[in-house]
């Protein structure tokens, strides 16, 4: 907890889960999800009647899509109430199989991932109301965090009467990738303006100038491995499998190296590729290493993504913090004015995370 406050104000929740931790000790490891829904059905218990967050839409209400998960999808659900009832079975409890099935469906279509100034990651929150937005890949609103709320604000001019969206995904992919994340976690395709006019994607997948240009095949193939890779990634953090840091850091080179020889730095997958490099550099403190991928990354970033991205403005905190740690101070500067810039709109000016920055820059 950040303070003695926080930890009080918490209390009738965290007792759900203290005498657990206690019992278990090291072997207190249940998921994020398991530990979001153990929540929700605690608070469902001792609130029965809708709470602040719910004036437009319960979480009863949420859509579930139950009709449309596949084989893997219910296998994961179902342990997922396993280790509900392993860990939570003494302090909780629960409906029958079949609703907790709906309830875990929900959360995983209606859940938040909280992150930080740098979009690390914190953990996971459902927000009601702020659920009850449309996705599109041309957003005119941001969603950000501040303690345990939720902010909404707008980054483009909303007239009356006219719908606000957030993304419910990281938009730096083109249209195929972005649809087939859509499909798979929320199970319908976009139709925004973006989506249909794909206008973005030529440059998002650019290839490579050469004197002898390389086929349409090749091309085709190296998008393939690309996918596959990231797809890898994706799984490996989702089913929380460990790779050592080393090679980590070795399938990021090996894999850049083969797809630089068709495709452009700027292209998306070796973006994808030079941010989990840059994040294991982060990580062991090699800050040249890291700093070199991230002055690759943040151009091409700051093209791909709509304006005001949080994905930009943290890459601008990240190279500012690099720049001063390695007395450059100059670019370190004028790198957090930048993600200062993006984030007094994302955040809002009074937001902790804009003060320790300016903070930061006073200290410098």
């Amino acid at each position: 907890y950040c303070n003695v406050e926080c930890q009080k104000e918490d209390w009738p929740m965290h007792k759900l889960e203290c005498s657990a931790m206690c019992a278990f000790g090291q072997n207190w490891n249940p998921s994020e999800t398991v530990r979001l829904t153990a929540r929700i059905l605690a608070k469902q218990k001792t609130h029965p009647e809708r709470t602040q967050s719910e004036k437009l839409l319960a979480v009863k209400e949420f859509e579930s899509h139950l009709d449309k998960l596949d084989n893997e999808k219910r296998e994961l659900i179902q342990n997922d109430i396993a280790a509900l009832h392993h860990f939570y079975s003494k302090h909780l409890e629960y409906p029958d199989n079949a609703d907790l099935v709906v309830l875990f469906a929900q959360v995983n279509c209606n859940g938040f991932t909280i992150e930080d100034e740098e979009l690390s990651h914190l953990g996971s929150a459902i927000f009601p109301d702020v659920a009850l937005m449309n996705h599109s890949c041309c957003p005119n609103v941001i969603v950000t965090y501040k303690g345990t709320l939720a902010e909404v604000r707008a980054v483009k001019e909303i007239e009356p009467g006219e719908e606000v969206f957030t993304s419910y995904i990281d938009l730096l992919y083109p249209t195929e990738d972005r649809n087939d994340r859509l499909r798979d976690s929320y199970f319908f395709n976009c139709d925004c303006t973006e989506c249909i006019t794909k206008e973005k994607d030529k440059e998002k997948l650019e290839i490579r100038k050469l004197n002898d240009p390389p086929s349409a095949e090749t091309v085709r193939d190296m998008i393939k491995y690309a996918r596959n890779v990231i797809e890898e990634f994706r799984r490996a953090k989702h089913y929380k499998y460990i790779l050592c840091l080393t090679l980590t850091l070795l399938i990021c080179e090996l894999s850049l190296d083969k797809m630089g020889a068709v495709f452009e730095d700027s292209n998306v997958y070796m973006l994808h590729m030079m941010y989990q490099a840059m994040g294991v550099c982060l990580y062991v403190q090699d800050w040249e290493g890291a700093l070199r991928y991230g002055q690759k990354i943040i151009r091409p970033y700051s093209k791909h993504y709509p304006s005001y991205s949080l994905n930009v403005a943290s890459m601008w905190l990240k190279l500012g913090r690099l720049y001063m740690a390695l007395e450059n101070r100059m670019a370190g500067v004028k790198a957090l004015k930048r993600a200062i810039a993006i984030m007094e709109v994302a955040h809002g000016k009074d937001h902790p995370y804009i003060s320790e920055i300016k903070k930061e820059l006073e200290d410098h």
